[in-house]
C-alpha cells in the first residue's frame, strides 16, 4: 500500500521500539495474558487505537515484538559463531542460545504463541515466521558443514541433519517454557549434549 497512510510509520520508528520492548517486558513479567493493547498503550504513552493503526493487529504486533527479540538474539549468536574456537564449542553456543532459560522464558512463550496462531495467518506472515526459524537453521547447517569438512563432526547431509537437530531443540524448548515435570536446562542440555555427542562424532 502507498499514499499518506504509510507516511506517518517512518515517523513512529521510536516510539515502535519501545512498544515492542514494553511488550516483551510485559511478557516476561506476566506472560501473554498479561499482554493488552490498552496496558502496552499506557507503558509507551500511546493510545491502545494508536497501537492498533501502527500495528493493525495483535497478531501482527506478536510477530513483530518476536522479530524484533530476535534480532536481538541474533546479535549475540553472530558474535558467538564468530569467536576462534573449535566448531563444536561454537555449536554448543548455538544450543545453548536456541534453548529457553527455563519455565515461562518470555521468547519462548512468545514463539510458542505465534506457532499457535500460524494455522489462521496469511502466507506472508508464514513466510516472515519462517525466516526467523531459517536464519538459526543456515548458521546450524554451516557449523555442521565446518565440523564435517575438517573432521571434527561425521560426514553426513548437513541440511537433513540441522533439520532434525533443530526438531530435537524445539521439542525440549517447549517442555521447558511450559514446566513439564522432570524437565529443567541442566538436563535437557545435557541430553541435548549426549544426542550431538553420538550423532557427530566421526566413527
Amino acid at each position: 500500500m502507498s499514499g499518506p497512510a504509510r507516511r506517518p510509520r517512518r515517523r513512529l520508528d521510536q516510539p515502535r521500539e519501545q512498544v515492542l520492548a514494553a511488550a516483551m517486558a510485559t511478557i516476561a513479567a506476566r506472560g501473554l495474558a498479561g499482554l493488552t493493547m490498552a496496558g502496552l498503550g499506557r507503558e509507551v504513552g500511546m493510545s491502545s487505537g494508536h497501537i492498533l493503526y501502527y500495528f493493525g493487529t495483535k497478531d501482527e504486533l506478536l510477530l513483530q515484538t518476536l522479530r524484533w527479540s530476535e534480532e536481538q538474539l541474533g546479535a549475540d549468536r553472530r558474535t558467538a559463531l564468530a569467536r576462534r574456537v573449535p566448531v563444536r564449542a561454537r555449536l554448543d553456543a548455538l544450543v545453548d542460545l536456541y534453548l529457553p532459560d527455563g519455565p515461562g522464558d518470555p521468547r519462548w512463550t512468545l514463539w510458542l504463541e505465534v506457532w499457535n496462531r500460524t494455522r489462521t495467518a496469511d502466507d506472508a506472515a508464514r513466510e516472515r515466521q519462517l525466516d526467523l526459524e531459517l536464519a538459526w537453521h543456515r548458521d546450524l547447517v554451516a557449523l555442521l558443514v565446518e565440523g564435517a569438512s575438517d573432521g571434527t563432526f561425521r560426514a553426513a547431509d548437513a541440511e537433513r541433519l540441522a533439520t532434525r537437530i533443530r526438531a530435537l531443540l524445539d521439542g525440549f524448548a517447549t517442555h521447558l517454557v511450559v514446566g513439564l515435570p522432570g524437565t529443567d536446562p541442566a538436563t535437557v542440555r545435557g541430553q541435548v549434549a549426549e544426542f550431538l555427542d553420538e550423532t557427530l562424532t566421526p566413527a
